[in-house]
């Protein structure tokens, strides 16, 4: 099997060659058979990469959310309703980040292997990363800056894991992943003491008169 890296210029700038745009029904094709892997892996894609990625976080933030719920419950083959398969979205736009983003696949796939692989396949460990990947995919929906990209980096790592079941990998995305959450946590912090001040000085500001 080609790698993905190569599929993904095949598919986006050979047999979409004269498409418009590309739908999720257009993905789930690409995907065939394979993992649950290849779909975090390109949905994740536009919001990891360091270009704006308007429109993409919420929709895709929600497929990965879904996606991620079949992993806990241990469906194998992943399953979106029929009625989103049409949403579609501008073809240019998506070749865009499919350009920037191969190099950076380029240098995963040299160093993914099969290994470690119960942490891909044992029912545990798609758990594990199925509830990490669900989180990651909430933080990708919030409108705060800075609650985007890291989770996306982890959601695209260790599903690459999957794709390839390399276990060592996988547990290197969830270590972003993490890395992620806590930056989020962060952000929340810092926004409610901020806002939390700033109430507080209009309040003081008012009874002040």
């Amino acid at each position: 099997m080609a790698r993905l890296s190569a599929e993904l210029e095949t598919f986006f700038f050979q047999d979409l060659e004269a498409a418009q745009t590309v739908t999720l029904k257009d993905i789930l094709t690409l995907a065939g058979e394979r993992t649950f892997g290849f779909l975090f892996v390109l949905l994740a894609l536009p919001s990891a990469l360091p270009l704006p990625a308007p429109g993409y976080s919420i929709p895709f933030g929600v497929v990965m959310l879904i996606l991620a719920g079949q992993l806990v419950i241990g469906r194998k083959r992943p399953w979106l309703p029929s009625g989103w398969q049409g949403k579609g979205f501008d073809i240019k736009t998506v070749r865009k980040f499919v350009k920037a983003g191969v190099p950076w696949l380029r240098r995963i796939e040299v160093l993914s292997r099969p290994r470690l692989s119960y942490v891909c396949t044992s029912p545990t460990g798609r758990v594990v990363i199925g509830v990490a990947i669900a989180l990651m995919s909430i933080s990708m929906m919030i409108p705060i800056p800075g609650t985007n990209t890291l989770p996306a980096i982890g959601i695209l790592i260790t599903g690459f894991g999957l794709l390839d079941d390399d276990g060592l990998i996988s547990l290197a995305g969830l270590v972003v992943c993490v890395m992620g959450a806590a930056l989020s946590g962060l952000i929340f912090v810092v926004g409610y003491e901020g806002a939390r001040v700033i109430i507080d000085a209009i309040k003081n500001a008012v009874l002040a008169r």
